[in-house]
């Protein structure tokens, strides 16, 4: 096998294990962000490594929740009406990806994705000295009424048929599980084989600290260009000169964009703007990280304190942060751990806002570019980044490697919405 040298653009979660991925192939690394490791998404995500969250955002049915997104600034999923005519293509194609029969293709291909990433993510972990930020405890799903729990059914019928073990919870077994949750809720769901970190952004520090110590190197500038000699790699250029390369990964989350542009992709990748709230010191916290599910949010015990993380916001890059939108996830974590104080001092509150690169059909970009089978995507992730970074590096390095895995990876095409 030749050995590469390979670019990987992106220091977040999914350009870390890409680069470990390729140095156990033997190939020389280089790591280009013009950012800190870990300060983008990878920074303010929930922390979960949820090989079930393969349900997709659009749903059948979902079009009629759209009026009340353009009504309510404050809701789980909500567009900003001055980012309304850029997002139009996008909200499209959206809609069109939530019929019945494309669901059902895209959940089976994100299950594939997702369902080695414990496995995976802990072997890293271990590689790079950082399995203390690694746990498998599981992730629990809550419901406030059997409404909202019957609304989910689709989703949970999907997860089943794709090999996913559910353990259903009435009303007395849940707060036999977790006595700090409020009375109200009546049903849970308790999936087993997923998995979290208590700190997402230490953890890609720490796999990209190994990845330098492994012989790579961090460039800390941003990709302008990726320089072509006919259909092969001669470099990267970067605002401090050209980075000579073999191959080049890009794995620049949300901003990819341009640089798959230049490679000849016209990719439908758009940003969900993402909030979090963190409390130092809680009085309370949940006995596994715990998603809300009839409000769209995560709550997850961490390091630094309890993480109040999700919500969906459609706005682009350039638009300033509605910092409402992570103060009412506090109001909304008390209303699901009653034993939360009634008011904090702002010293005892953090707040967060960051871009989740998401395509409309919930499935990441992954394999060659257009103009150079040596110039290769991993990005849009979207919500599940965490999880999918793992096996999106392994499908990656092997593929630079000249290894096939065996892995379908035709629904994560650049040209599919071509």
């Amino acid at each position: 096998m030749k050995s590469n040298r390979v670019v990987v653009i992106g220091a977040g979660v999914v350009g870390a294990c890409t680069a470990l991925m390729l140095q156990r192939y033997g190939h020389a690394v280089k790591i280009i962000d013009p950012k800190p490791p870990g300060e983008g998404a990878s920074f303010g995500n929930a922390g979960c490594f949820n090989a079930s969250s393969i349900v997709p955002m659009s749903m059948p049915g979902l079009w009629k929740d759209v009026p009340r997104w353009l009504l309510d600034p404050l809701g789980p999923l909500s567009v900003r009406w001055s980012y309304v005519p850029r997002i139009v293509p996008w909200l499209t194609s959206f809609m069109r990806s939530g019929r019945p029969e494309k669901v059902v293709a895209q959940a089976s291909a994100l299950r594939g994705l997702l369902q080695p990433t414990v496995e995976l993510m802990t072997s890293l972990a271990k590689e790079a000295g950082a399995e203390d930020l690694i746990r498998h405890q599981g992730h629990l799903y809550v419901y406030r009424s059997e409404k909202g729990f019957r609304k989910d059914q689709g989703g949970w019928t999907l997860r089943r048929e794709n090999g996913v073990k559910l353990q259903i919870m009435d009303q007395a077994t849940l707060h036999e599980f977790d006595s700090a949750l409020a009375p109200h809720y009546c049903r849970g769901v308790f999936l087993e084989e997923n998995g979290h970190t208590t700190n997402p952004s230490k953890l890609v520090k720490r796999l990209v600290e190994q990845a330098v110590r492994n012989g790579g190197s961090l460039i800390a500038a941003p990709a302008q260009a990726i320089v072509l000699d006919g259909h092969d790699v001669r470099a990267v250029q970067t605002s401090v000169g050209e980075i000579a390369a073999d191959c080049v990964v890009i794995a620049a989350g949300a901003h990819s964009k341009p640089l798959a542009d230049q490679m000849g992709d016209r990719v439908m990748l758009d940003t969900e703007r993402g909030y979090h709230l963190m409390i130092r010191d809680p009085e309370v916290k949940p006995a596994i990280p715990t998603t809300e599910a009839e409000g769209k949010f995560v709550v997850n015990a961490m390091e630094e304190g309890l993480r109040l993380a999700g919500t969906v916001e459609l706005g682009g890059l350039d638009l300033p942060p509605d910092w409402r939108r992570a103060r009412i996830l506090l109001e909304s974590a008390r209303q699901m751990l009653p034993g939360l104080a009634a008011d904090y001092p702002e010293e005892r509150l953090t707040q967060w806002m960051g871009f989740r690169p998401s395509m409309p059909d919930s499935l990441p970009v992954i394999g060659p570019s257009t103009r150079s089978p040596r110039v290769l995507y991993g990005f849009g992730h979207g919500h599940v980044g965490m999880t999918a970074a793992p096996m999106t590096a392994k499908i990656l390095a092997a593929s630079i490697s000249g290894q096939n895995l065996g892995v379908d990876i035709s629904a994560f095409s650049p040209s599919r919405f071509m």
